[in-house]
């Protein structure tokens, strides 16, 4: 007997790669389940799919920065941190300092739907019910005929996971200029923002006040302390985007909205800025 759900969750979370970088990325989840009826003449509960497997999911892999561990990388814990250095194409390099609940830790050389489903599955399987036999786990991007980019961001001032310095999206932007849509501009701002980290102009410190981490060459430093603890970053300048206010998805629309304004002022602009699926915030300018 089989059972499924279709769009279980959604994961947005990042990714180290050797070619990219840090990637933001926004999978949907869909799950099957295989097995015998239980008692109550069910595989398994609908209510308990979301609830349970769900909660796995996101415990394990959303909102955090996972880690190829079989790549360039070195992780070093210590009691409250874990380090991370990460060397990618032409010589550039990441370096991370985060509470150790900020990564997931994947046994593989690059981080694609497979690893992740493999890792995943491992995760949750040993905490069903007997009576099911095997899972399978889809993981795919939106749908979108439109322009998208993946950024990666951390929010100081969030209380939820969204303050861990590394974690992302995969995101659709829509653009109207003078009430109409701007297919030129939303390719625009796609191709500037594609695997893009945005950082916050007050979250910027000097190299000699990393406490964990090295500074990476040409480089913007990061460093906040937050809810879940303290977070460092030093990424390649070529890799970032610095936003004179927050890095929320409210100030995201806002800001390219107010960009595209200073730059042809007798217009008017409305942006549509999504964060991952189905969410997200719109400005005008």
């Amino acid at each position: 007997m089989i059972l499924f759900v279709n769009d279980l969750t959604v994961i947005d979370f990042s990714y180290l790669c050797e070619k990219r970088g840090a990637v933001g990325e926004s999978w949907i989840v869909d799950l099957t389940l295989h097995g015998s009826l239980n008692e109550e003449s069910m595989i398994l509960d609908f209510g308990l799919v979301k609830k349970q497997i769900k909660k796995i999911i996101d415990e394990k892999l959303d909102h955090k920065l996972a880690l190829p561990i079989n790549s360039n990388i070195s992780v070093k814990s210590s009691n409250t941190q874990t380090n991370i250095n990460f060397s990618f194409a032409d010589e550039k390099e990441i370096n991370i300092s985060a509470p150790h609940e900020a990564f997931c830790s994947i046994n593989a050389t690059n981080i694609t739907e497979q690893t992740v489903i493999d890792y995943l599955t491992a995760q949750i399987m040993p905490l069903l019910p007997k009576n099911i036999e095997k899972i399978e786990l889809t993981l795919r991007a939106e749908d979108t005929n439109g322009f998208y980019y993946h950024y990666s961001h951390g929010l100081k001032k969030h209380d939820g996971n969204c303050q861990r310095i590394v974690h992302g999206h995969r995101s659709t932007i829509g653009i109207f200029e003078n009430d109409m849509k701007s297919v030129r501009l939303q390719k625009e701002w796609a191709l500037r923002w594609e695997d893009i980290y945005l950082g916050s102009a007050e979250d910027i410190i000097v190299a000699s006040l990393l406490k964990f981490v090295s500074p990476v060459e040409n480089a913007w430093h990061f460093a906040y302390e937050a809810p879940q603890g303290y977070f460092e970053l030093s990424i390649s300048k070529s890799q970032c985007e610095i936003l004179p206010v927050d890095t929320t998805v409210e100030c995201i629309a806002q800001y390219i909205a107010d960009e595209l304004k200073s730059n042809a002022k007798s217009n008017t602009y409305k942006v549509i800025a999504y964060e991952g699926v189905g969410k997200g915030a719109i400005a005008y300018a």
